[in-house]
């Protein structure tokens, strides 16, 4: 595929035939997305391919409690998670809260899930010393989870990028015997959507995309 065609439909997969991700497949993947930018070109991700049923499974359940979170504020009419806005919601309310099963089956059902870990010794983070959530840090490893998207979707197969379980991070480096010294930056479901999108639902340039200043005039090109 043609690489503007890639970027315009790299959806996110959540639905996946029984069709397996074969190693060479998946290797040809990690392969080119391997290539992503890292701070100082450090390098710092690890990748663990995820197969064995019972694993996926259990990181699908630590992710649970922070789905619940995640519905119980969007019932509520929040925005979840969200870093500058304390919730309103009891914790009984969220305890109390179902999570669809398509919230989590992506785990449970794809054939592999790839936990991409970073070692903080070596990720630049930038912006540890302002009043407010760490951003800059997410650069020496996204860059690489998002070329793994692109990667499966020119293979043919997809998938999604999903943190609620890293809310759990301690529990899944028990699991994965993942170091301390690692944090857990996504976990990703790959395999073969179920449906491929061709059309992508995103907001035009001029709407998020300003000359010179941030109020400034609309770029339109």
């Amino acid at each position: 595929m043609e690489l503007y065609d890639v970027m315009r439909s790299t959806f996110a997969a959540r639905e996946f035939t029984d069709d397996a991700v074969p190693d060479e497949v998946l290797y040809r993947i990690i392969d080119n997305a391997r290539f992503a930018p890292s701070g100082g070109n450090r390098q710092g991700a690890h990748i663990t391919v995820v197969r064995a049923p019972d694993t996926r499974r259990r990181l699908a359940e630590l992710g649970a409690p922070a789905a619940r979170r995640y519905f119980a504020q969007l019932t509520a009419g929040e925005n979840p998670w969200n870093a500058m806005l304390p919730s309103a919601v009891s914790q009984d309310v969220i305890d109390q809260t179902e999570v669809p099963e398509r919230f989590i089956a992506p785990t449970i059902n794809a054939p592999v899930v790839l936990v991409v870990s970073v070692d903080l010794n070596v990720v630049a983070a930038l912006d540890q010393g302002l009043d407010r959530v760490g951003l800059a840090g997410g650069a020496s490893v996204y860059p690489l989870v998002w070329s793994i998207l692109l990667a499966a979707r020119s293979e043919g197969y997809g998938g999604t990028i999903t943190t609620m379980a890293i809310a759990r991070e301690d529990a899944i480096r028990d699991l994965l015997g993942i170091p301390d010294t690692h944090a857990v930056a996504a976990l990703v479901p790959l395999g073969r959507p179920q449906r491929q999108l061709t059309k992508l639902r995103r907001r035009p340039v001029a709407e998020f995309v300003t000359q010179d200043r941030f109020d400034g005039p609309a770029f339109t090109g």
